[in-house]
C-alpha cells in the first residue's frame, strides 16, 4: 500500500504494484469522465475530464481537480469508452408525435388560470 504524508492518499489504500507501465513515445493514460454529487440525494452532474492510469488513479485526480472544495458528496469515474452516445444524425428519435402534443407542457394554459384567480382573488 502507498504511504504518504497526505492522508488521503494512505486513506485511498492503493497497493504498490508495478502494473503501471511507463507510457511508450506520443502514448497517452486513458480519459475517465467525472460526476460529482453536491449533496446527498441530488444527481450526480457532468463536471469534467481526467487523464489517468487506472480507476483508482482516476478517482484521486478527480477528488482533487473537482471536489478540493468541498462541494462534492460523492465521486464517479468512468472510462470515457464506455459511453454510450447516440449519433447526431438519429436525433429524429427525440422528436414527439403531432397528435401526443397533450404530452407537453406547453399545451396547457395554466398561467391563464393562474393570473385569472390571483385577479379574482385580488393576489
Amino acid at each position: 500500500m502507498i504511504k504518504s504524508l497526505d492522508p488521503r492518499i494512505t486513506r485511498a489504500e492503493i497497493e504498490l504494484t508495478n502494473t503501471i507501465a511507463p507510457l511508450e513515445e506520443n502514448d497517452q493514460w486513458e480519459t475517465y469522465e467525472v460526476f460529482h454529487q453536491k449533496k446527498r440525494g441530488d444527481q450526480h452532474m457532468h463536471v469534467g475530464i481526467v487523464h489517468a492510469a487506472h480507476p483508482e488513479m482516476a478517482l484521486l485526480f478527480a477528488k482533487e481537480q473537482y471536489g478540493r472544495r468541498g462541494q462534492s458528496v460523492n465521486i464517479w469515474v468512468v472510462k470515457t469508452r464506455d459511453v454510450y452516445t447516440t449519433d447526431y444524425e438519429d436525433s429524429d428519435i427525440f422528436d414527439t408525435v403531432p397528435e401526443k402534443m397533450f404530452r407537453e407542457a406547453g399545451g396547457y394554459k395554466v398561467m391563464e388560470k393562474i393570473n385569472r384567480y390571483k385577479k379574482e382573488h385580488k393576489i
